[in-house]
């Protein structure tokens, strides 16, 4: 073997996922790589030219600008590039400049594409798709760590039954898991308190060592549900506690399976749907939070979570109108109730507030606008005693300005394209995500034709609309890593909302005005532009992929805060990602600052 594959071979020892071939492998791909040197300043590949294979840093720094001449990152050693163009037509999508002295290593396509095919952690990797199959969401094919209560209750064996009794009274519980220093070493139930302890008249001391169930039946957390139900099935077994290493993980109860399997979008639509009060309501959209769970777990796509989570949302809004009806009286003109943010756009998630207004038949009277405001509160009101709590920024139908006629919110719609103001453009954005939950849809149909019509035609508007899009940009550092928070509460995390899926349904949101295109969904309006030429194919796919990441990041994040007991937020940690999970959701990054600045500069020709 030539010293030189000796050197890349040490090297590549250092870089995933390389680190995970064997040695005759590793030395054999090490063998493939050829050695590139590139003074400060030189061009390493242009856009649109030929590359000459897969480029990894061994020492040095790499700039990479887009076809807009921005950058978009600055790269150091054991950093890949090259390979989205490599994978696409074999054409650079980048531009790549040295920006001090640098050895790049360059990977032949062939030998790539060989990996891929063969080596799962190079297809992982490099293959930035959504895997194709997902999992039914089905108890039997879930693992026990998506099933198990963390953290169990526990009691060292030495104490008391007095105090396991008092223990499982006030935590409301069936079961505690006896341990030792973190270890099981046996289990106690409220039955065995009573067939051990008060029908054989033990003392009040006893040590729950002594009745315990010692040694019990465990399983693993990558165990399935399947396994929970045969077990307790054949051995007529309630509590499971769950161990790794012999540490105790967590506990399945009985009562867990069948919360579980009470769980889904429809059970939870046909409860709101038919809840006669708030605190009924509220009783069925607190179990959202593990439908949250349940459905990350089944692998189902986040378009697909999301919808049936915002699903639940409409229904309880629709069930408010009906109630606020009953109690008022029938409307005295037509209304149509809508939704705008994620609502509107069917992407809420664990953490969401309100936004909606009321569009009014222009026969309403000042009678009438007050009979308006009377459902409009009650309806607001509900929506937040049932956890969708009040707008911060007060776009509500609560607010005099959000409850029109039609003919006010043509004059809105006309004076935000045809003086579009700061205010304008925030207020036309989230306009813009408007979709009808209850009422009579007719009186937005025809203005969202028109309203489209108007401001597709109205270059400057589009511009401002464009540069407006372009305020949330992804966290991304120059030098390699994440731009995170830098203090308080959510130091060193990524707030995945405003700095993650926002910057695309911004982006999706001005597609659909240049296309006037009616889709309010943030995927289906990038698919619905890609289908109407507003983006190119390759834009568009490489958009919808980075943004699939994103949100599925996102959602992962939200359920593994549930499952730990915390309540759902929007903040990640770029620390608690595996190697390539950075790798790529940096990746996703660069394609949605790629595509802001090929708007941009749009922008600026509209301008």
């Amino acid at each position: 073997m030539e010293p030189q594959s000796d050197l890349v071979r040490v090297f590549l020892e250092s870089v995933h996922p390389y680190d995970s071939l064997p040695q005759d492998e590793l030395a054999r791909v090490a063998g493939s790589f050829s050695r590139r040197e590139y003074l400060p300043g030189e061009d390493i590949y242009v856009i649109g030219e030929p590359l000459k294979g897969l480029y990894l840093i061994k020492r040095g720094a790499v700039e990479v600008t887009d076809r807009n001449g921005v950058l978009v990152s600055i790269l150091g050693p054991r950093n890949s590039f090259g390979e989205r163009g490599l994978m696409r037509d074999g054409l650079a999508v980048t531009s790549a400049r040295a920006v001090e002295p640098t050895v790049a290593l360059v990977l032949p396509e062939a030998e790539l594409r060989r990996l891929i095919a063969g080596v799962p952690a190079f297809e992982r990797y490099f293959n930035r798709h959504r895997p194709a199959e997902t999992r039914a969401s089905d108890l039997t094919t879930l693992k026990v760590s998506d099933l198990m209560a963390r953290d169990p209750v526990s009691l060292p064996p030495e104490a008391s039954v007095t105090e396991a009794a008092q223990l499982m009274r006030d935590r409301h519980i069936s079961s505690l898991a006896i341990a030792r220093d973190g270890n099981l070493v046996g289990l106690i139930t409220t039955r065995d308190l009573t067939a051990r302890v008060l029908a054989v008249g033990l003392p009040a001391n006893t040590p729950i060592g002594q009745v315990m169930t010692p040694d019990p039946l465990t399983l693993t957390p990558d165990a399935l549900g399947s396994d929970i139900l045969h077990m307790m099935l054949e051995r007529r077994i309630g509590h499971l506690p769950i161990v790794q290493d012999g540490k105790l993980k967590g506990i399945v109860t009985q009562t867990d399976l069948t919360r579980f399997q009470a769980v889904s979008s429809a059970q939870l639509v046909r409860d709101v749907a038919t809840a006669d009060t708030v605190e009924e309501m509220a009783a069925v959209t607190a179990r959202i939070p593990r439908l949250l769970t349940q459905l990350v777990a089944a692998n189902n796509g986040h378009e697909v979570v999301t919808r049936l989570i915002t699903d639940i949302a409409d229904t309880v809004t629709r069930r408010l109108l009906k109630l606020a009806e009953t109690s008022l009286g029938p409307a005295p003109v037509p209304y149509l109730w809508l939704a705008c943010g994620s609502q509107g756009r069917q992407e809420q998630t664990g953490v969401s507030d309100q936004d909606n207004c009321l569009i009014l038949d222009d026969a309403a009277t000042p009678e009438d606008m007050r009979y308006f405001k009377a459902l409009a509160k009650f309806v607001s009101d509900g929506l937040n005693g049932v956890g969708y709590v009040y707008c911060p920024g007060d776009m509500m139908a609560t607010a005099d300005r959000w409850c029109q006629p039609r003919a006010v919110w043509q004059r809105y719609f006309r004076g935000w394209i045809d003086t579009p103001s700061t205010e304008a453009q925030m207020l036309a954005s989230v306009m813009f995500d408007l979709r009808p939950i209850g009422g009579h849809t007719a009186l937005f149909r025809d203005l969202q034709a028109e309203t489209l019509a108007m401001a597709s035609k109205n270059s400057i508007f589009v511009a401002h609309m464009i540069s407006n899009s372009l305020k949330h940009q992804p966290p991304l550092g120059l030098l390699r890593g994440f731009a995170t928070i830098r203090s308080g509460e959510h130091k060193n995390h990524i707030d995945m909302k405003h700095n993650g899926v926002v910057p695309v349904a911004d982006l999706a949101r001005v597609y659909a005005l240049s296309g006037r295109l009616t889709e309010v969904n943030t995927r289906a309006r990038i698919e619905a532009a890609e289908s109407a030429g507003v983006v190119s194919v390759s834009g568009a796919r490489d958009l919808i992929e980075a943004y699939d990441l994103i949100a599925r990041l996102r959602l992962e994040n939200q359920a593994a805060l549930v499952k730990s007991g915390r309540k759902p937020d929007n903040f990640l940690a770029p620390s608690d990602l595996s190697d390539f999970e950075r790798s790529h959701l940096r990746d996703a990054f660069v394609v949605v600052r790629t595509m802001q600045s090929a708007l941009g500069q749009r922008a600026g020709a509209l301008g």
